[in-house]
């Protein structure tokens, strides 16, 4: 990042701050260095200790990524909220992606951290909670109503550290339906139709698969998906176990032997590598017509649902689950990608009871639910079906809600199970494998050296 994200604007008393900058979600690695990245944040006024004496004492701050639909939703409850009480206020600031990962680890390390702050669990969090950082929900927030495989990524020894803020996230292929049908295709159910339909399109001179490289993580979910499909979720929990040499078994060489074989076949736009998920590049790729198909989690549907209406009213956008990669070992039903996102407590809060409250009472309210259901989001609660059927998008809700919940193994993002320094290096040397820059081989080795870092 080449400086600090802009200065928030204030708008007004509802207690809703907002970023200058287009905004995103998801990941949670960086790269700016603690010290000049903190000094920049002190001079604009970044702190959690300016918001309060701004906000008044009894103020609790959240840090938040998400975009269009969502981030409107956000904060219509927290308008309502404060509105609801008389000595309790929340104030949200919202961050793109990377700016906001580098941002919270600076905060956390300064003692200086938002009092509610978003995550995906995992190891991210894990590491959090080792150092102290995170505040332990306790009986404060009740989460009994939650899934029990959404609480697992921020459950550590036995300990809740974080609720859900949004629905269920799997790991699909989206696809625009014109494109298939002019092309005579149908949606692929095994990896060999869906190299014949990169081939065909590529003739066709379409962009087969939109890929936004630059971030670097939407690549990973083509690794998890073919590590899983070849040899079963348990090869990826062997990484996690830290198990020497796990990085060697035969799936992580074959994955990455098939992502080579789709670079090779250009199955990626031109100079995908300058693709910016953040500023919503590779997902405009589908809904104006450019390319074909598109692999990304369940919450790009509301970038579908804010920014291509049109499209999507039309019925122009279609979905299926990552493909069967024939001879493998794992269930074709698995799925990757995260259980859910999550808002944890930070233990230097001062207002912990005005957090707690609002985490118990907006994210469970039916203002919020019925507000992420509206915009295609599956909140990840037990007996949901109901509510989700007879709305506007319940094709899609249905089949998001099927997905999470029929699957043998739901399998949390790679780059939030791991620690934030080896899932930086995943990132880096996967990059390569793309590039065809590295062979699965020098992948493999250069990823066992990380293993018990």
């Amino acid at each position: 990042m080449a400086g600090p994200p802009s200065v928030p604007r204030a708008t007004g008393e509802t207690g809703v701050r907002k970023m200058d900058q287009k905004l995103t979600r998801r990941n949670f690695l960086g790269g700016t260095g603690a010290l000049s990245l903190g000094a920049a944040l002190a001079a604009c006024g970044f702190g959690v200790g300016e918001e309060q004496r701004r906000q008044g004492g009894n103020t609790a701050t959240v840090w938040d990524v998400r975009v269009a639909d969502e981030q409107d939703l956000m904060n219509e409850i927290i308008k309502s909220f404060n509105a609801s009480h008389d000595n309790m206020r929340v104030a949200v600031q919202w961050f793109e992606n990377d700016p906001f990962k580098n941002k919270l680890r600076v905060s956390m390390g300064a003692g200086n951290p938002p009092d509610i702050f978003f995550g995906w669990g995992g190891g991210v969090l894990g590491s959090q909670v080792e150092a102290g950082k995170v505040y332990a929900l306790g009986k404060d927030v009740d989460t009994s109503k939650y899934l029990t495989s959404v609480m697992e990524p921020v459950t550590i020894d036995g300990t809740v550290y974080g609720i859900p803020n949004t629905g269920t996230q799997p790991v699909v292929f989206y696809y625009n339906k014109p494109i298939f049908e002019d092309n005579g295709l149908e949606p692929p159910r095994t990896w060999s139709e869906t190299l014949d339909a990169v081939r065909k399109l590529r003739r066709a001179g379409v962009d087969p698969i939109s890929l936004a490289g630059k971030n670097q993580w939407p690549g990973l979910m083509y690794l998890e998906y073919f590590v899983d499909r070849l040899g079963g979720p348990e090869v990826f929990n062997r990484v996690v176990q830290q198990e020497a040499g796990a990085y060697s078994d035969p799936a992580f060489l074959e994955a990455n032997r098939l992502i080579q074989e789709l670079a090779r076949l250009k199955a990626f736009p031109a100079g995908f590598t300058s693709l910016n998920y953040d500023t919503e590049q590779s997902t405009q790729l589908i809904y104006n017509n450019k390319a074909a198909m598109h692999l990304m989690g369940s919450w790009d549907f509301a970038r579908f649902s804010s920014n291509a209406e049109e499209f999507l009213d039309a019925g122009n956008l279609g979905w299926f689950t990552f493909p069967e990669v024939e001879g493998g070992k794992g269930d074709p039903a698995n799925v990757v990608g995260n259980p859910t996102s999550y808002f944890s407590i930070s233990e230097a809060s001062k207002t912990k009871n005005v957090a707690a409250t609002f985490l118990s009472e907006a994210m469970l309210s039916d203002q919020y639910l019925d507000g992420l259901i509206n915009i295609g989001l599956v909140p990840p609660l037990n007996g949901i079906e109901q509510r989700l059927s007879g709305t506007e998008y319940s094709d899609w809700l249905t089949f998001v809600f099927n997905l999470a919940k029929d699957a043998p193994a739901f399998t949390q993002s790679w780059d939030q199970a791991l620690s934030p320094e080896q899932a930086q290096e995943l990132l880096t040397n996967l990059d390569l494998v793309f590039l065809l820059d590295i062979t699965p081989q020098e992948f493999s080795n250069r990823m066992n050296k990380t293993i018990g870092q």
